[in-house]
């Protein structure tokens, strides 16, 4: 596996003893192996590592005596992943459900075109048959959407960059 080294070494950051690094990359492949497919694995780096940080932790909860740096270490130490964070997360479903309420607060004409158009992907000829208008003012409206629902955000922005500059004043202010 070529990011076996990249595993190593890491280990070896965490002060893993050289016998249960073999031990625990062992036990990684034969995770691996043991899966039914790895097609959904989308960066396989980042999963491999995850599976050995699993199995470390795993073995320092069953340990009798841990040393604490150990747990500590494993926490600092980076490991590959393109997974979001939580937070990440979280902040993308508000923006997703921001998106859609700004989709849905658009004119009615404008947002069948915009949701057929850019979210459904149909093309603008079949939209102009389906609403009997023509392509032109399908595109127009496509374009009209997606202008009002970009300065809809790009206001909400501004909006909140005045808070924290308020806010940041008010504190100069009274400091």
């Amino acid at each position: 596996m070529p990011h076996e080294a990249g595993v190593r070494a890491w280990l070896r950051r965490a002060r893993t003893p050289s016998d249960e690094i073999d031990d625990l990359i062992q036990e990684a492949y034969a995770k691996l192996v043991g899966l039914g497919s790895v097609d959904q694995i989308e960066s396989p780096d980042g999963y491999f590592f995850q599976i050995v940080r699993n199995l470390l932790t795993d073995k320092l909860r069953r340990a009798k005596v841990v040393r604490i740096e150990a747990v500590t270490e494993i926490d600092l130490l980076s490991v590959c992943s393109d997974e979001p964070s939580p937070e990440q997360a979280a902040a993308a479903c508000r923006e997703l459900s921001r998106v859609r309420a700004l989709i849905q607060a658009l004119p009615e004409r404008c947002r069948r075109v915009f949701e057929l158009r850019k979210v459904l992907g149909v093309p603008q000829r079949e939209i102009a048959q389906r609403l009997g208008i023509s392509e032109s003012a399908v595109e127009n409206e496509a374009v009209k959407g997606m202008r009002l629902i970009m300065r809809a955000l790009e206001e909400e922005g501004a909006e909140v960059r005045g808070d924290r500059m308020r806010k940041t004043n008010d504190r100069s202010r009274k400091g």
